[in-house]
């Protein structure tokens, strides 16, 4: 690791317009191929920054790749919160926070095809106490725990193996998706795809 790397401030400090740029070149670049060919160089020249300022305010091309996925996760979960305001019934409140995620995803391809393609499991998992966002994930495990504690969702598991459940279903429609040449809506058919996921997490008789 080279001094430049130790000595990575917050990106935050970048001025709005260079870290859109940065985010930009970011998801063209990790989006079209795999993480490992991938250089630093070429997402600076796709920003027009030096290499030496991605150095400054990153540290890494891993921790470049993931504060742009935090950026990103972070406009979902706006999104998501936003959608959700005004919406009481518990079962619709899910349904919404469903259909947000696939809209996401349609509206986002790069977005999903650089979580493909780019982030490895172990590489988040080691920067997941920088990158777990919180303000995403923890608004399923929210909705999750609000479902259990009014008795609709199933107890026979915690709220994290629901989140787990609830994302996998997600990652795969999505991923699916991308792998199919993105021509089937996932949103025209949110409702079916969502009654189906309904089934198997909601508790039998349970009050919605």
């Amino acid at each position: 690791m080279t001094n430049m790397q130790v000595s990575a401030v917050d990106s935050r400090q970048l001025d709005a317009d260079t870290r859109l740029r940065i985010e930009a070149a970011v998801l063209d670049a990790f989006s079209d191929r795999e993480f490992h060919r991938v250089g630093l160089i070429e997402i600076a020249r796709g920003a027009n920054v030096s290499l030496q300022t991605l150095y400054k305010y990153y540290g890494s091309k891993e921790a470049l790749l993931f504060c742009s996925l935090d950026t990103w996760l972070g406009q979902l979960a706006e999104r998501m919160l936003d959608h959700l305001q005004g919406i009481e019934d518990y079962k619709e409140r899910l349904r919404k926070v469903f259909w947000v995620f696939l809209d996401f995803s349609e509206k986002n391809p790069k977005i999903v095809q650089t979580m493909l393609s780019s982030v490895y499991i172990n590489t988040w998992r080691k920067q997941g106490a920088q990158y777990d966002n919180e303000e995403l994930f923890g608004t399923f495990i929210r909705v999750l725990a609000e479902g259990r504690e009014k008795g609709v969702l199933t107890d026979a598991v915690d709220e994290k193996i629901l989140l787990d459940y609830f994302m996998g279903v997600l990652f795969r429609l999505v991923q699916s998706y991308v792998q199919r040449g993105m021509k089937d809506s996932l949103t025209a058919r949110a409702n079916v795809l969502f009654e189906m996921l309904w089934r198997a997490i909601s508790k039998p008789g349970g009050e919605v």
